[in-house]
């Protein structure tokens, strides 16, 4: 079926010049020509004025091929398209839309041609996503026809545009360039004049953040990457996705952000600027964090830092049975997981009846995969076999592995590790599945600490993948190599991980929710705009304040304390409206009531 076109009649704003015909100007000029708009395309380069239209001629006929333009709508669409290189081609422009370089002076010197060669009621749009718009148009004859429209890239796939206003921006220049975007397909976003704007303002934090922690040699490239897509369901994880953006572009980006938030979390990792003056700017040039097949592909290939596969030098100790403490959500989850893959699971809580409860909740969880067609029935009874329910944890005697799955409390943890001391058998592994707690408090509560390592699992656990890894400096190698190897039986994908607060993604993601939650209490931005911005700009399976709601705040409040303390950055100080709505007992949908309100079960 042939993709409806917008009907151009409905808005004043028919013809449009297109100024910069790289990637995003030509994606712009698609996106335009598609809805109808007679588009004037300008670029200094002759060169890259053709490669842009051979661009457009390309994805239409792809268009064509997957049947969602007909031959006669691509020819429309080519035939509403001209190029050139003089900006006197936008004189009987409505609206002028540059998307040249980042840099004050290359985007201000096509401005002031602009204000020359248009008509006074002309608008003219910038598309930077780093500079200020107010000091773009301020330099302008005028300042009232001058915002900010930023489209993210790919721009004929990505529906969220930023429009942004200035304090001189008439209102009207706005609401015809909203209209415009809303005809276009896109879900327009208004924001004020700020680095970043709301999408990029949240996203190049927490991509420095994850630059930073890689550069500190924390983690591996790849084990970032993956906590992030794995244990947030992010498309990209951040350092793929900054060679994607181009590591030059990023580092303006945050310098930007930085000069005028003072805020060390914007301030650009050291590595930015070292891999950008060595010209290592990621796919556009073949190499950044990851080393590509060639200047501009996408294809990753090996180099010096790719890990070897199945590289374990040291033997893990054998796992047969597996104990799990704790009767919670979290405890039955992980539970299951040991049990479908075969492992004699002894589910030990405070209680008997609250072991029964748990393994209860187990079958439940298993009747449901049957129902879904995801196991037999045969297959789901056989597993609820393998679990025995245990009121005390003296059932552990016998387990190779135990893994504590208790509130997260560290004087709870401790008593329990002291237990787990005493009852478990030398050369059994304990781990604790905290998700912000030193594990070293943990395994110092037992005389055995080498055997005590961190096994952060995300919830639900039978469904998420990721399992964060965590040593601690007295953690033994074949204590480490045996939780990897019962994560590949498992079928979790398992990254390292030091022993320090968050541990990789909660260490990446709570900053980033803690800076939306600043950007509500500054009027910025409402929640519904930040959340359609960060899904519709960044990929996000849910927005900020939806998530802050899911998980609970009172949890994100922990957490977002636990990371301040040990950072000490004063960036990282709970933002107050999160204290207050905690103080309030407004928690998120636990309680009926966090950012948003939710309707009672």
């Amino acid at each position: 079926m042939a993709t409806p076109q917008s009907d151009p009649s409905l808005s004043p704003l028919k013809t449009i010049a297109v100024v910069g015909l790289g990637t995003m100007g030509t994606g712009i000029t698609e996106v335009l020509a598609k809805a109808g708009r007679e588009v004037i395309g300008i670029d200094v380069s002759e060169a890259q004025a053709a490669r842009s239209v051979a661009a457009l001629e390309t994805s239409t006929a792809r268009a064509v091929a997957r049947g969602r333009l007909t031959e006669q709508e691509r020819a429309d669409v080519l035939g509403r398209v001209r190029t050139g290189t003089d900006l006197s081609a936008a004189a009987d422009a409505d609206l002028v839309i540059e998307v040249v370089p980042e840099s004050y002076d290359v985007k201000h010197q096509v401005l002031r041609e602009l204000d020359r060669i248009v008509r006074p009621e002309t608008i003219l749009a910038t598309g930077t996503n780093a500079l200020s718009v107010t000091r773009l148009a301020a330099d302008s004859a005028r300042p009232e026809r001058v915002l900010g429209l930023h489209f993210f890239n790919p721009a004929p796939a990505m529906k969220l545009v930023e429009v942004v206003s200035s304090v001189l921006t008439a209102p009207g220049a706005v609401a015809a360039v909203t209209d415009l975007a809303i005809e276009l397909g896109k879900e327009p976003v208004a924001v004020g004049d700020r680095p970043g704007f709301v999408a990029d303002g949240l996203l190049f934090g927490y991509l420095n953040q994850a630059a930073a922690m890689y550069e500190a040699k924390y983690a591996s490239r790849e084990d970032i990457d993956a906590a992030m897509r794995l244990g947030c369901g992010l498309p990209m994880g951040p350092l793929a996705l900054l060679d994607l953006i181009g590591i030059d572009t990023a580092r303006t980006v945050l310098e930007a952000m930085y000069a005028e938030s003072r805020d060390r979390l914007h301030a650009p990792a050291p590595i930015l600027k070292q891999l950008s003056e060595a010209g290592l700017t990621g796919r556009k040039s073949g190499r950044g964090f990851y080393t590509y097949e060639a200047a501009g592909s996408a294809t990753v290939v090996r180099d010096a830092l790719t890990p070897l596969d199945g590289a374990a030098l040291t033997p893990g100790r054998t796992v047969r049975s597996v104990g799990v403490a704790g009767s919670g959500t979290m405890a039955s989850g992980i539970a299951e997981v040991f049990a479908k893959a075969g492992y004699e699971v002894v589910l030990a809580a405070r209680s008997e009846e609250k072991a029964q409860a748990a393994k209860a909740r187990i079958g439940k969880s298993l009747d449901r995969s049957v129902g879904k067609g995801r196991m037999t029935a045969d297959a789901a009874a056989q597993t609820l076999d393998l679990i025995t329910p245990a009121g005390s944890y003296d059932a552990f005697a016998d387990v190779d592995l135990a893994v504590e799955a208790v509130a997260e409390d560290l004087e709870v943890k401790r008593q329990l590790f002291a237990t787990l001391d005493k009852v478990c058998k030398p050369g059994a592994v304990l781990a604790t599945t905290t998700s912000s707690l030193p594990v070293v408090a943990c395994a110092r509560a037992t005389s055995r600490p080498q055997d005590v390592i961190g096994m952060h699992f995300f919830n639900p656990a039978p469904a998420m993948k990721l399992v964060e890894v965590v040593r601690t400096v007295l953690t033994a190698e074949d204590v480490h190599a045996t939780v990897r190897e019962v994560c590949a039986k498992i079928r979790k994908h398992a990254v390292d991980c030091g022993d320090r607060a968050g541990f990789i993604v909660n260490a990446l993601l709570f900053p980033y929710l803690n800076n939306a939650i600043k950007m509500v209490e500054e009027h910025y931005a409402s929640l519904d705009d930040i959340d359609a911005a960060m899904k519709l700009g960044g990929g996000y399976p849910m927005g900020p304040f939806e998530l802050l709601d899911v998980v609970g705040l009172d949890v994100s409040l922990a957490i977002e304390k636990v990371l301040h303390r040990e950072f000490r950055d004063p960036g990282l100080a709970p933002a107050p409206l999160l204290e207050h709505l905690v103080a309030a007992g407004c928690l998120g949908r636990k309680t009926g009531r966090g950012f948003r309100e939710y309707a009672r079960r």
